[in-house]
């Protein structure tokens, strides 16, 4: 491991992915893996009656960067809409592909940066913010179609 792209925040991170087990009753649940890198997630969500999201469940397997970017997409989506997350989907894949240098609006994001030098980490990063924007579309459309 090189320690100057695994640091200890990164690890600690990387740990909190767990504190966010799969829900027992999703609305939606999303299985996703990331080329070229085989990161692989089975993410789950719940909404509240507004659409926003409500409770996120994550079963990953990636490297550190993939299990922190995990970590902090449960945290931190409870209270966002769809369009919040499409947005900041994009944000972050623009930032990683280096088309856009702001840091994304996502709090816990700068703690990833150190992957940026390194895109075989991209995709295991992306893959969170993918999986929870598909799950949510079809959280969302699921209860369109009920209604």
């Amino acid at each position: 491991m090189s320690s100057a792209l695994y640091t200890r925040d990164i690890l600690r991170l990387a740990l909190t992915a767990a504190q966010h087990p799969r829900l027992d009753d999703p609305h939606a649940s999303v299985e996703r893996r990331a080329r070229p890198c085989g990161s692989h997630i089975i993410l789950d969500v719940a909404l509240d009656p507004d659409g926003r999201v409500a409770a996120v469940g994550v079963v990953i397997n990636a490297c550190a960067f993939g299990q922190a970017a995990a970590g902090l997409v449960a945290a931190h989506a409870p209270g966002r809409s769809m369009d919040d997350l499409a947005a900041v989907a994009l944000a972050v894949e623009a930032w990683l592909a280096g088309d856009n240098p702001a840091l994304p609006d996502w709090p816990g994001l700068n703690h990833l940066a150190p992957a940026l030098a390194h895109p075989a980490r991209h995709g295991a990063i992306l893959l969170p913010f993918l999986a929870l924007s598909e799950a949510v579309g079809m959280a969302l459309a699921a209860s369109r179609s009920a209604a």
